[in-house]
């Protein structure tokens, strides 16, 4: 599955690279590439020992978040500036059977 969020028009022989996020899953590995003017690279999912329980489709999801509630857990002083310095914040969020029965809400660690 590929998603562009936007493609800018360039010349036929040399096509632009897509701007934004783009996710290209396959039964391996998953590519998601962060593509703006000012930078650009790719971030791997493969199948680890906390990703394998998802979906090929699925995996960057389940990496991506896992890994950023853990990165978050350190609490290191040096990745909440780095963060800050870039403007990313991390939440997670309860999942559907967890906001079902009332677990992850206000007041719990999740």
């Amino acid at each position: 599955m590929t998603t562009p969020v936007q493609i800018t028009p360039g010349d036929q022989q040399n096509p632009p690279q897509p701007q934004g996020l783009t996710v290209k899953t396959s039964t391996d590995m998953a590519r998601v590439q962060a593509t703006c003017p000012h930078q650009s690279g790719l971030i791997y999912a493969v199948p680890g020992d906390r990703s394998w329980v998802c979906t090929d489709e699925l995996r960057p999801a389940h990496a991506m978040a896992g890994f950023f509630r853990e990165l978050i857990a350190l609490k290191d002083p040096r990745v909440e500036s780095l963060m800050q310095q870039w403007g990313l914040y991390y939440r997670s969020l309860p999942l559907d059977a967890e906001a079902e029965s009332g677990v992850g809400e206000a007041g719990s660690e999740n």
